[in-house]
C-alpha cells in the first residue's frame, strides 16, 4: 500500500487555497480513458486485457475499481452473460467541465481565476470559447442547455 491506496494508485489533487478539486485516482483514470475512448460498452476483462500493457492487475482488481465507478455514478452497466458490460454515465467533455466548476467554486476570486484561465487559452481556443459563449447567449432558456451532474460522492 502507497499512501493508503493499493497499487500506488493515488488520488490526483489539484492544490487550491481554500481547497482540492478531486479527480480520479491513477486506476480509476485509465479505466475511464479506455471506456470513454471506447466505441461502445466495455467489459472487465477487456479493460483489464487493454491495462494489461502497462500494468499487472487481477481481474478482481478491476472489477472492484469499476463497481465503485458505477456505484459513484460514473459508469452505468448492463448485464452481459455472467459479467457486466460498462459504459461512462458522462462525457469526458462533462468530467473536465465539471472539475473546472469545482476549481473555480474554490477559488476566492472567481474573476481573477477566470481571468488567469484565459491568460492561457491560445488564440483558437479563444475563438472557440468566444463562439461557444456567443452560442449560450442565444439560448435565454435555461431548460435547452445540457443539464449539469450533480451530487456525487
Amino acid at each position: 500500500m502507497l499512501n493508503g491506496r493499493r497499487n500506488g494508485a493515488r488520488r490526483r489533487q489539484v492544490p487550491l487555497k481554500g481547497g482540492a478539486v478531486r479527480g480520479f485516482g491513477e486506476l480509476e483514470a485509465a479505466i475511464m480513458a479506455r471506456l470513454w475512448a471506447a466505441e461502445g460498452s466495455r467489459t472487465v476483462r477487456e479493460i483489464q486485457t487493454e491495462l494489461a500493457d502497462e500494468r499487472s492487475l487481477a481481474y478482481t482488481t478491476v472489477m472492484t475499481v469499476m463497481d465503485k465507478l458505477h456505484r459513484k455514478g460514473w459508469l452505468t452497466r448492463e448485464a452481459a452473460g455472467r459479467a457486466y458490460s460498462y459504459t461512462p454515465a458522462v462525457t469526458r467533455e462533462r468530467y473536465t467541465a465539471d472539475l473546472m466548476g469545482e476549481a473555480l467554486a474554490a477559488s476566492s476570486d472567481r474573476s481573477a481565476t477566470l481571468v488567469a484561465f484565459l491568460d492561457q487559452l491560445d488564440p483558437t481556443e479563444a475563438a472557440a470559447l468566444r463562439s461557444a459563449l456567443e452560442q449560450q447567449a442565444d439560448t435565454p432558456d435555461p431548460s435547452q442547455r445540457p443539464a449539469r451532474r450533480r451530487g456525487r460522492s
